[in-house]
């Protein structure tokens, strides 16, 4: 009898109750908006469910993310514990990663970073190999986001956090000047969908991973198709999308939405509002190391497309005419992309849709608003 299928769910995170506190918070926080104009400000239309908070001033637009890493750090243990590496360079700049990756996607782009560095026992600093490499990582991915590294909190939370464990976040603050440069999401039936690849899990889905990794004989140790082990490929530094979006700026290049494909995998796409259907005409093949977590799972296919990025980590949905210097910007930044689909309408229909695969993700499965 083959091993029962696992999911997001059966490793411990749900998003339904996530979501819905999400969605409560949003509520609430739209009886605060009034307060923006005693301080000359103003909330433009739409930024509510988006991946970064806009504030609007005469003359250009504020932005702002907070954002946490998950239990990647917990993999890095893993691995150190098991064979003696120290992965915490990485981890640091995954952390900036998935803050700064947010904060592109309204076209703003960072100023200053901030880290929160929660403990449950301060010796954790007291390893100065793994603090080092963390503080390396991190000041790494500001420069790489083109951020200052502004500060940060780290605060020892006894009882509240496990005593070997961090809770690693953060915040950044950006910029949109002049005001048109800001990713609307004014998105048209037509639209080509353009994918930049990840460079592996990048920072979600992480909880299914260390279950898996975790009932394997050799553990972190495991090599993928005589390549890298598992905890290498799981451990591979995010990458940073700023640079794309620095560079479609630079050119001239509009965006007419983008996202940062991280938490509900590929259902992200869909993340707009406006009802659509986002038809992935070609996708690739899957990257050894999703192979290896579906195989090993095992993981059914619609739940590893719900869950992990599959080798894309930034979309990004361009008028025709657009999209190849969108992927001349992409290329001269430094990003592997590619059009991997189109927008289309089908009445009040919103949609993921991989044909190819079989897959179809309805609207309802992602509630983010």
């Amino acid at each position: 009898m083959p091993a029962p299928s696992l999911s997001y769910e059966s490793s411990g995170v749900s998003y339904a109750p996530l979501d819905a506190f999400k969605r409560a918070c949003q509520r609430a926080a739209m009886t605060t908006t009034d307060l923006l104009a005693q301080h000359g400000f103003r909330e433009p239309s739409t930024v509510r469910g988006e991946s970064a908070y806009l504030i609007e001033a005469e003359d250009h637009f504020l932005a702002h993310v907070e954002e946490g890493l998950g239990t990647k750090n917990l993999v890095a243990d893993a691995v150190q514990a098991e064979g003696g590496q120290c992965f915490y360079r990485a981890i640091g700049i995954d952390t900036v990663a998935t803050i700064t990756n947010d904060l592109v996607t309204c076209g703003a782009l960072p100023i200053a970073v901030a880290m929160h560095a929660a403990v449950g026992n301060s010796d954790w600093f007291a390893d100065e190999r793994r603090a080092g490499e963390l503080v390396k990582g991190f000041a790494e991915g500001c420069r790489a986001a083109g951020a200052v590294w502004g500060g940060g909190e780290t605060p020892a939370l006894r009882g509240l956090i496990e005593p070997s464990a961090i809770v690693l976040a953060g915040s950044a603050v950006g910029s949109i000047s002049p005001k048109s440069l800001r990713i609307v999401g004014d998105v048209s039936e037509g639209d080509a969908i353009i994918f930049l690849t990840s460079s592996g899990v990048q920072t979600n889905g992480l909880t299914l991973c260390r279950k898996i990794a975790e009932a394997l004989p050799g553990r972190y140790g495991t090599r993928i198709e005589g390549g890298p082990t598992l905890g290498e490929a799981l451990l591979a530094p995010s990458t940073i999308y700023v640079a794309f979006v620095r560079e479609c700026q630079r050119r001239g290049v509009r965006l007419n939405y983008a996202a940062h494909v991280t938490g509900h995998g590929w259902r992200k796409l869909m993340r707009l509002e406006e009802p659509f259907v986002y038809e992935i005409t070609a996708p690739r093949p899957h990257p050894a190391l999703f192979r290896f977590l579906m195989e090993a799972g095992p993981v059914a296919l619609r739940e590893a497309y719900a869950t992990f990025n599959m080798g894309i980590g930034f979309a990004v949905y361009v008028s025709p005419d657009v999209a190849a210097p969108a992927l001349e910007a992409a290329r001269a930044s430094g990003y592997d992309a590619w059009v991997a689909g189109k927008v289309r309408k089908d009445g009040d229909r919103k949609a993921v849709s991989i044909p190819s695969l079989g897959l179809e993700f309805e609207g309802n499965t992602l509630q983010v608003r």
